[in-house]
């Protein structure tokens, strides 16, 4: 029996998809649990899950004792045991991607995060991890740097589906949607089926008001602190604007017309991190057709236990969220220089969790071929 708040969610436009996988989650049956009682209908990863992940040691033992038997190294394995995690997951979702043609039943797997400024290696990457899913309904994620704008466009063109990940402007969204329907231009012209090529885009909410909050806290006016816990939906209400926008354009309907299905906006970072403001906060002021909420299990249990779905909260508010905008800057808080350090800090981020993630798994291989 699904749950009342998360079927309203549901029922409104939404596809819920946790931010979470563990294989702990798939053999105890966690997830498919929140499949049949949460609505959830996909599942993202990045690398601060993984490392998360395989802190419990016990889960993974067995396999981390194979490898190592096989003489893997922390590089070789760690592609091996998180591939194997989403390859499980795309299993779990296939009925959800069957019934509702690919554009649910998604599970995401991110390329190193070390390659997130060099577009060459991660076009080859991309490649890579769809191969060793190899399963049609994986996302493969590409990080939104400049960089990362003509990968993503050459992989949709090699017809891999894209999880585009790590976008705070509006400027870079546009420009991945750019990116998005140069790749299916190509992707046609390369002769794959547009109806089988699917694409997020992860537009991150709640580091915007944690950046920006701490900034208005600092002015410390009246005018400025009755603006935080704002910047982050109004934010993402904008990026909605364009998606309604882009997708109803000309070069748009082209592609439509071949068969093609829209990037959906994807809101991300939606556990709230200030316990001052709601902590439903980023999924009832975000609800709003064809988009995906990847959500935290803290986040999605708090929805399922008390948001107020009362359907589209996003149409028709773009005047309010453009006026939030301007107050930001009239109080002298640079859009700009806010999403620029966002990028680089999210980037730090998971490079450092990749890493601490590939110096433990290393531990691990060298004590299982102790024993």
């Amino acid at each position: 029996m699904s749950n009342a708040n998360t079927q309203a969610l549901s029922d409104a436009g939404v596809s819920i998809w946790l931010d979470d996988l563990s294989r702990e989650r798939l053999t105890s049956g966690s997830l498919e649990a929140l499949i049949k009682e949460k609505n959830v209908v996909g599942v993202t990863t990045n690398p601060s899950i993984f490392h998360a992940a395989l802190q419990d040691g016990e889960s993974y033992a067995a396999q981390v004792a194979e490898l190592a038997a096989a003489g893997m190294d922390a590089e070789e394995a760690v592609f091996k045991i998180t591939s194997d995690d989403v390859a499980a997951a795309c299993d779990l979702f296939a009925p959800i991607a069957a019934a509702t043609n690919g554009v649910d039943g998604r599970v995401s797997i991110e390329v190193d995060p070390r390659l997130a400024r060099k577009t060459a290696e991660t076009i080859a990457e991309a490649k890579v991890l769809h191969e060793m899913v190899g399963r049609e309904n994986v996302l493969v994620k590409i990080p939104a740097t400049v960089e990362g704008l003509e990968a993503i466009a050459q992989t949709l063109a090699a017809g891999i589906s894209v999880n585009v990940t790590l976008i705070f402007s509006l400027e870079r969204y546009r420009a991945v949607i750019n990116a998005f329907l140069t790749g299916l231009e190509a992707a046609k012209a390369n002769g794959h089926d547009l109806s089988k090529l699917h694409s997020v885009a992860s537009f991150f909410v709640s580091r915007v008001d944690t950046e920006i909050d701490a900034r208005l806290n600092a002015i410390g006016t009246d005018e400025a602190l009755v603006l935080r816990g704002k910047a982050g939906v109004a934010n993402a209400r904008l990026a909605y604007q364009v998606y309604e926008e882009t997708f109803t354009s000309e070069r748009w309907n082209v592609l439509a017309a071949a068969g093609a299905n829209a990037q959906r906006p994807l809101w991300a970072s939606t556990g709230v991190k200030d316990p001052a403001l709601p902590d439903t906060l980023y999924v009832t002021e975000l609800c709003a057709p064809n988009t995906v909420n990847t959500m935290p299990e803290k986040t999605l249990e708090a929805t399922a236990d008390h948001a107020e779905i009362t359907g589209d909260a996003v149409s028709g508010t773009y005047e309010q969220a453009n006026a939030v905008l301007d107050a930001l800057a009239a109080l002298g808080v640079s859009y700009n220089d806010v999403v620029a350090k966002l990028e680089v800090e999210g980037l730090e981020k998971f490079e450092a969790a990749w890493n601490e993630l590939l110096t433990d798994l290393d531990a691990s291989l060298k004590n299982a071929n102790v024993k």
